[in-house]
């Protein structure tokens, strides 16, 4: 006799239908019992430098402006995941947010809702000077200003812009305007990174900012992320040990990225976030919208939910929320990236928002 093995039984399940078992209220739960307190948004996928590691020096084939959420139905979203999702603090992204021509606008109907969220925003820095005592005055509570090295040939090469004295004069306009604690958010070059790591945090204790180091992601638009070429957090932190005394941080992390060091006994702290090799997925607790209103659930999620399109056919906000539910709901355990069958997204990081 032939024994054929069957398998566990399954029940076929409408893709498009949300669980009975997800949650309709509360929290914006996914199956294995995360929940997403914090807002990415990404306002345009459009930005002013062209770093090596993100979008070749041409740039990029931009979002339409058809594509792209309105401002009306961007505060919606925003409101909707505020008062109705459980979301407890709003980061404002791109692409660089700081091209959005109503930027001071959103932060401010961001900061009239009940409960108020925490409000950030990740620049580049680059216009910031100008921008800075606006967007406090509106509301923004703090800053990340991305900056991946003090030297100006290394910028240069990184960013193919003349632009470092912009970005060092937004840093301290933003930490004038009160915008604290400014963070600058650095991704090392494979060459020269981890000479640039050691000026970084010199620059960052020098004038009070706080640095966090993150390993390279695969999230670049040509899809050229190595392994092999890009720096570990334990190369970064042997880096810094060469010219600081590192302690481990003794507080605890909750659902922090970044693992913090005290530097030379403290009270200053470094943070390297090793999202490549001691990923952190576990405690995540991020949901993203993209500039032309999708929900993603991860960085390097394979697929979204189109929040724009609903929003345009008329549906309420009841239909909407539970779109966004469902979508989160099927948040994956990990993004994958060191599983045998990874697959880069095909948004590159620019339109996915940071």
């Amino acid at each position: 006799m032939t024994i054929t093995t069957l398998g566990v039984p399954t029940v076929r399940r409408d893709p498009d239908r949300p669980p009975e078992e997800m949650p309709r209220h509360g929290p914006l739960l996914d199956t294995f019992g995360r929940a997403a307190t914090d807002l990415r948004v990404s306002l345009t996928d459009r930005c002013n430098l062209r770093c090596t590691y993100c979008m070749p020096a041409a740039g990029l084939d931009w979002l339409p402006g058809e594509d792209l959420l309105s401002f009306d139905e961007l505060t919606r979203l925003v409101r909707l995941a505020v008062t109705r999702l459980g979301v407890t603090s709003v980061r404002f992204t791109g692409g660089e947010p700081l091209l959005y021509r109503r930027l001071e606008d959103v932060v401010a109907a961001t900061a009239r809702l009940r409960p108020r969220p925490e409000i950030a925003l990740t620049t580049n820095g680059v216009g910031l000077a100008q921008r800075a005592r606006g967007l406090a005055d509106a509301g923004l509570d703090r800053v990340n200003v991305s900056l991946d090295t003090v030297d100006a040939e290394h910028f240069a090469a990184i960013t193919r812009r003349d632009r470092l004295g912009a970005v060092l004069d937004g840093l301290a306009a933003a930490a004038d305007a009160g915008l604290g604690p400014v963070k600058v958010n650095a991704v090392l070059d494979p060459v020269t990174g981890l000479t640039d790591a050691v000026a970084l945090l010199r620059l960052c204790l020098r004038y009070g900012y706080q640095l966090r180091i993150i390993e390279q992601m695969p999230l670049d638009a040509g899809h050229q992320w190595s392994r092999d070429g890009a720096l570990t957090a334990d190369a970064i932190l042997a880096a810094l040990r060469g010219s600081f005394d590192l302690s481990p941080d003794p507080l605890p992390r909750g659902s922090a990225p970044a693992r913090l060091w005290r530097v030379d006994g403290g009270p200053a702290t470094v943070g390297v976030i090793a999202s490549v090799s001691d990923a952190f997925c576990g405690a995540c607790d991020r949901t993203r919208l993209t500039a032309d209103g999708q929900v993603r659930s991860c960085l390097f999620a394979t697929g979204e939910t189109d929040l724009r399109t609903l929003l345009r056919s008329g549906a309420d906000d009841a239909e909407v929320e539970l779109a966004w539910r469902a979508a989160m709901w099927r948040k994956a355990a990990g993004h994958g990236i060191n599983d045998p069958g990874f697959i880069q997204p095909q948004r590159p990081m620019s339109a996915i928002g940071g």
